[in-house]
């Protein structure tokens, strides 16, 4: 969408990826150090309309979101049967400073740079050859843009950079607003994380007053913002400049839910004592986005809206803001699915998440009144579970995928699923990944070639800045308080989430109560829990649990654990009541606890004697 946007709208501009040559300001040594003979090249290509706009091209090919699961295999959610995976070894104690998987240290200081120099410029390059108001329009677009993507390459670096160092103070990174040349001081301290947080806050702020919350064409001349009209802008110029062709390019609504996603990580546990951020504050901020958003009742399966995704304009209504539209793909389904599906079954659930889901009624399993049976322990569970998570018994592509160890002497003995097989696809841990996974796409039982599918990746979906909303309330106001006026109460919106998932629901799907809800609205401490509860399972295999454990200063140590499913009597079909379930320890995770936060890159400290190191690396 944004290379069909770009080709109808900039002037001049006949090819958008430019080769990195071309760039005549980078230097073989460091991008952040340009000759200063390509400074002054720079500013006579201000006369290049695509020249100048690829440097902001540049800033969006740097935004550090993952479009497949990835990280949760460090976490206590999965593993994966993949022995080189680099996550994996990270969990297992090869986590260093100069050997940081999670750093986004290169890809965003080399964005925040490209758009810095695009600020630097876009108010000398001539966007509209003839109208006053498109040039003024497309001026504010593209600032608005850029500081919306710095504020996110700052959010980035925060989450993966900052921490405390050996002298008690919470830092964050060094902070550039100005982009850096051949005279640049380099050897910057880190500023503040406090200062970081405002800093975001800052161009949150302004791109949001600059930008539409959401790019869409109009059709009444007098929705023209007043200052447009002034200067003559009619409808055909400002849908060409803020229309649908715009669509998913960094909004006013996208940065209002960055600023959301930083309040909530600086009001967390793991910084909120030095970042200036009130859960009072973080909870108005996440409110301020969802102020004019409807609760999608169908969020939490946005990837199984198939009609939706076989377009590439589609709107979906769980998602703010996309990758771009894949028209084609296998490679989540081939990866994922079960090997009697020809998968590599490489993403496995853990127990630890399996046991996180509650029972339909709503009572975690470990609760006395929830019913649960050690025995028969996939009946009646959260709906949600089926969803997200293939366990043994469970039928996926018309295919029954047994995971247990009798598999391989009985007929499901063909699906090569079971726990112990030989093969290096099997699951770890008696679970496949299901969510994410489209059940038309990817190869079948009877062939090992892909059917592609279109896909959509999202990279902010609004049940994440529900849950937000929810956490920062409970800890400001309580459960049931609504002190932002959004017209729902951390209890209302655990609520609503719950109920969408089929939680308090008989098998006919109405809702018949929730009473393990409604304790823990009267309960500051249980809503917590129960918030954190329900934002693991609903973002879950999205990247998430990573940050969140460490946020919240949960214990990083846990270890991943998994079912090794036996049949009692092999004489009998393996049905619940003759099988057996023993716990297994799949993989122990090896973190210090000092790796809350994560490092700056050893090779920077060498570097840069004023740049601090987070203790402990």
């Amino acid at each position: 969408m944004i290379t069909k946007y770009i080709n109808k709208v900039v002037v001049g501009v006949t090819t958008l990826l430019f080769p990195l040559s071309s760039l005549l300001f980078i230097s073989c040594q460091d991008m952040f150090e340009p000759a200063e003979e390509n400074t002054r090249q720079l500013e006579t290509m201000v006369q290049e309309t695509n020249y100048v706009y690829g440097l902001l091209i540049y800033g969006y090919n740097r935004l550090p979101y993952m479009a497949t699961t990835q990280t949760d295999v460090a976490t206590d959610d999965a593993v994966t049967n993949d022995a080189g995976n680099t996550y994996k070894k990270m969990a297992n104690g090869e986590w260093k400073s100069d050997n940081n998987p999670m750093s986004r240290w290169n890809e965003c200081k080399d964005g925040i740079q490209y758009v810095n120099l695009f600020l630097k410029y876009v108010n000398q390059v001539n966007w509209a050859q003839s109208a006053a108001s498109k040039q003024q329009m497309f001026i504010d677009r593209l600032t608005g843009e850029a500081l919306g993507l710095r504020a996110i390459f700052y959010y980035h670096l925060l989450q993966a950079h900052g921490g405390y160092a050996d002298d008690g103070k919470l830092y964050g990174v060094p902070l550039l607003t100005e982009p850096e040349d051949g005279s640049s001081d380099y050897n910057l301290p880190r500023a503040s994380f406090a200062d970081c947080v405002q800093q975001i806050f800052a161009d949150c702020d302004k791109a949001a007053e600059l930008l539409p919350a959401q790019y869409k064409d109009i059709d009444d001349e007098t929705l023209i913002p007043q200052k447009y009209q002034e200067l003559g802008a009619q409808l055909a110029g400002y849908n060409l400049v803020f229309g649908n062709m715009a669509r998913n390019l960094v909004s006013g609504k996208v940065a209002q839910a960055v600023k959301a996603q930083t309040a909530l990580m600086a009001a967390s546990p793991a910084f909120r004592d030095q970042s200036g951020v009130t859960s009072d504050e973080a909870a108005k901020i996440c409110a301020a986005v969802l102020k004019d958003i409807e609760f999608d009742q169908k969020g939490n399966i946005w990837y199984k809206d198939v009609e939706k995704l076989a377009s590439s304009t589609s709107v979906m209504p769980e998602i703010l803001w996309r990758a771009d539209w894949v028209k084609a793909d296998a490679d989540q389904e081939s990866n994922n699915y079960p090997p009697s599906l020809n998968g590599l079954g490489r993403i496995n659930p853990t127990q630890n998440l399996v046991d996180a889901f509650p029972m339909r009624n709503g009572y975690p399993i470990s609760d006395s009144r929830s019913g649960f049976d050690a025995q028969d322990p996939y009946k009646d569970r959260d709906p949600r579970l089926s969803e997200d998570v293939i366990y043994n018994g469970s039928i996926f592509k018309s295919v029954v995928i047994a995971t247990g160890t009798y598999a391989s002497s009985t007929k499901e003995a063909g699906n090569k699923d079971n726990i112990n097989n030989s093969g290096s696809s099997h699951t770890l841990t008696g679970y496949y990944l299901k969510k994410l996974l489209r059940d038309d796409a990817g190869p079948s039982a009877s062939s090992a070639s892909p059917a592609q599918q279109p896909h959509i990746y999202p990279r902010i979906r609004y049940t994440e800045l529900f849950l937000a909303y929810a956490e920062c309330a409970n800890e400001a106001w309580g459960p049931k308080v609504d002190g932002a006026g959004l017209g729902l109460s951390a209890y209302d919106v655990i609520k609503l989430i719950r109920q969408r998932g089929g939680i308090g629901t008989d098998e006919n799907g109405e809702f018949v109560g929730d009473p393990y809800l409604e304790e823990c609205g009267n309960d500051q401490a249980k809503m917590r829990e129960l918030i954190r509860n329900e934002r693991r399972i609903e973002l879950c295999f999205e990247n998430k649990r990573f940050w969140d454990i460490r946020r919240w200063q949960l214990p990083i140590n846990e270890t991943a654990l998994g079912v090794q499913i036996d049949q009692i009597n092999p004489e009998l079909d393996p049905v619940p009541g003759n099988l057996s379930y023993t716990p297994l320890n799949v993989e122990s995770r090896q973190y210090e606890s000092y790796q809350i936060y994560g490092p700056i890159p050893n090779s920077e400290v060498l570097l840069w004697s004023n740049l601090l190191q987070n203790k402990g690396w």
